[in-house]
């Protein structure tokens, strides 16, 4: 269950129908899970991918407006140097685990090039980008098990129904608070004068000790013991989604507020933890060609209070949906069998 349902209120924003990031329209996610034992020895692929679609179209030839923000750059992406130059996203977002990285990307880059013969011939290149996090607790990480057939498989999968959570894609191996996290996902509303907007959410948690959760402020099980596991400081890619017009500067304000949901829940961006945020507005497509040499675009302005708005929405749906990869996962058992378990939640 959300922790909604668990009777927890994150905020005071009211969130979307299915209280994920594809309550944003058109947003697809989608993955592949890989959840199987390699040898004798006590190898196991524990890990996946999962693909977050801006819309169902060809997205390099209907570019989105996007940006990224580093919080502690202890990470291995792919992409984002571009995101920020020119404040587009033409692919996929795709998470996976650290050494995975490379085969998403082709798998993702061999996708992009069948939807589209031009590239590297009458047109540019493609900037794919893929975002990651260590898993080597559960997942044998060395075995590279992640192919580029299950990049391709996790795109083709997206849907915009509800978001599965929990220790599924890319997030099967990862571990939040000491426990099993994993993807988590959350939305909001936002209402000013007649305008209303959704922002949404979606995590890969794989950060944190139990110690630093701030298990107090959700009322939930504080009794429950300390996990001694803790392998890496860990690390967070957060994405954001929102159907409201913003510039590629505007985006980059808002998804920095990730940050503060990000804190609330314990955090506070360790040595070596990969936190990370990518966000992109749904609200303008850009064509990848055009003859006009000029374009017009609505977008808010910065000194209207549904700035502020979109600034709560992004801290309090990263908060609910990092609880929420925690609520969603269940204890898994992975390479030589060790053993995450899922929070003990205790309302």
């Amino acid at each position: 269950m959300k922790i909604q349902q668990l009777g927890v209120k994150i905020g005071k924003l009211t969130s979307g129908e299915k209280n994920c990031i594809t309550d944003v329209a058109g947003v697809k996610v989608g993955h592949v899970t890989l959840d199987y034992p390699l040898n004798e020895k006590g190898d196991v692929a524990c890990t996946g991918v999962t693909a977050i679609l801006p819309h169902g179209g060809n997205l390099f030839r209907e570019k989105v407006t996007a940006a990224s923000y580093v919080l502690n750059g202890f990470g291995k992406t792919t992409g984002l140097v571009q995101v920020d130059e020119l404040g587009v996203l033409e692919s996929p977002i795709m998470l996976t685990n650290t050494f995975s990285v490379p085969a998403v990307t082709q798998g993702t880059l061999q996708y992009v090039l069948a939807q589209n013969e031009e590239i590297g011939l009458t047109t540019g290149t493609v900037n794919i980008v893929v975002g990651e996090c260590n898993d080597s607790h559960l997942n044998s990480i060395r075995h590279c098990s992640v192919t580029p057939a299950h990049a391709i498989g996790a795109i083709e999968n997206a849907t915009t129904e509800l978001v599965t959570e929990g220790a599924v894609g890319a997030g099967k191996g990862m571990i939040c608070f000491g426990y099993k996290g994993g993807i988590g996902s959350a939305s909001r509303i936002v209402e000013a004068e007649n305008l209303r907007y959704t922002v949404g959410c979606l995590v890969l948690s794989n950060f944190g000790t139990t110690e630093e959760f701030m298990k107090e402020r959700y009322h939930v099980n504080t009794e429950a013991q300390n996990s001694t596991i803790a392998p890496t400081d860990g690390s967070i890619i957060i994405v954001l989604a929102t159907d409201a017009p913003l510039s590629n500067r505007q985006l980059k304000r808002v998804i920095k507020r990730c940050g503060i949901g990000l804190g609330r829940t314990g955090s506070h961006f360790s040595n070596g933890s990969g936190d990370i945020v990518i966000g992109f507005s749904t609200a303008h497509q850009i064509p990848h060609q055009s003859e006009a040499m000029l374009e017009t675009r609505v977008q808010l302005r910065d000194d209207q209070p549904m700035m502020n708005l979109l600034f709560t929405a992004a801290a309090e749906a990263t908060e609910e949906a990092i609880l929420n990869s925690l609520t969603q996962a269940e204890t898994t058992i992975g390479r030589q069998g060790h053993c995450v378990k899922r929070y003990p939640f205790d309302f």
